[in-house]
């Protein structure tokens, strides 16, 4: 086998701009809302960019959007809509990944039913959102978390299912193979021995649903009016009469970014293992 050979010092340094250029471009938005957070309202339009040298920060938004209901029963709500959803599609959706990579369907083959499961992400969401409206208000779940809970999990349901297919195909059918013939059931084989191992990918995949979830904005702008309204529909409501109040802007864009990218940060060892090495490698 050939050996790499190392990069030039040209290499090494064009290698060393687009890392600091994909940092910048990533890191930006929470600079850009961090900044304007602490900015007084008069100093927001002016070209200033680093605190107590530039401008004097204050913490006075970040008090009144706290003392805020509305935007503390925001963040419940969104915290609400993004854990149901995930938990709810990561199940249904690991369960039909399983099928999928096991089990070969006649009727509608194994290729059919994944476009299937992708054509929910295909569709563009705007053409659902006046059906999906009238079905809620003849259920009575209008403004209701449950409905975007109901929702999000059935748009994010395509991703359990083609993440955790690929990773059931990656192992060894022969671990299943050796457990049924000791006497096993079918699903006991998927629960004791081929469940554990694709435990990372399915805390990857939880953490991807929670973020979808988390964002989701076109159902919720549609489907709520006060009760059940979460962080990203408070986000577009900071714009008033006299304009958007950037201020608050960066407040309510912090209180929404910090939840799902803290956790992601926390699993992140989870994210890397599921979504790159598989479960085993043969």
């Amino acid at each position: 086998m050939r050996k790499k050979k190392p990069l030039s010092l040209a290499g090494k340094i064009v290698v060393g701009i687009v890392i600091i250029v994909a940092l910048l471009w990533v890191l930006f938005p929470f600079y850009w809302a961090f900044l304007n957070s602490i900015k007084k309202p008069a100093d927001t339009f002016q070209p200033t960019w680093i605190p107590y040298l530039q401008f004097t920060p204050t913490w006075e938004h970040w008090k009144a959007e706290l003392a805020i209901p509305e935007i503390r029963r925001a963040l419940i709500n969104s915290t609400l809509i993004g854990v149901g959803a995930a938990s709810l599609a990561v199940p249904l959706g690991t369960l039909a990944a399983y099928a999928l990579a096991r089990f070969r369907f006649r009727r509608f083959d194994n290729g059919s039913l994944t476009t299937w499961f992708l054509s929910q992400r295909v569709m563009p969401p705007v053409l659902f959102v006046i059906p999906f409206f009238l079905l809620m208000r003849q259920v009575g779940l209008l403004d209701s978390v449950f409905a975007l809970i109901l929702l999000n999990a059935t748009f994010i349901l395509p991703f359990p299912v083609i993440i955790l297919s690929q990773m059931f195909r990656e192992l060894p059918l022969e671990l299943e193979d050796a457990a049924m013939v000791d006497g096993a059931s079918r699903f006991q084989a998927f629960s004791q021995i081929a469940l554990p191992l694709v435990v990372p990918g399915i805390v990857a995949t939880w953490i991807i649903c929670l973020a979808f979830s988390w964002n989701e904005f076109l159902f919720a702008l549609a489907l709520t009016s006060k009760d059940a309204i979460p962080m990203p529909v408070i986000i577009a409501g900071a714009e008033h009469t006299r304009g958007v109040q950037f201020w608050f802007v960066g407040v309510r864009v912090l209180l929404t970014m910090l939840p799902p990218t803290i956790l992601a940060l926390l699993a992140q060892r989870y994210i890397v293992r599921g979504l790159t090495l598989g479960a085993v490698k043969g």
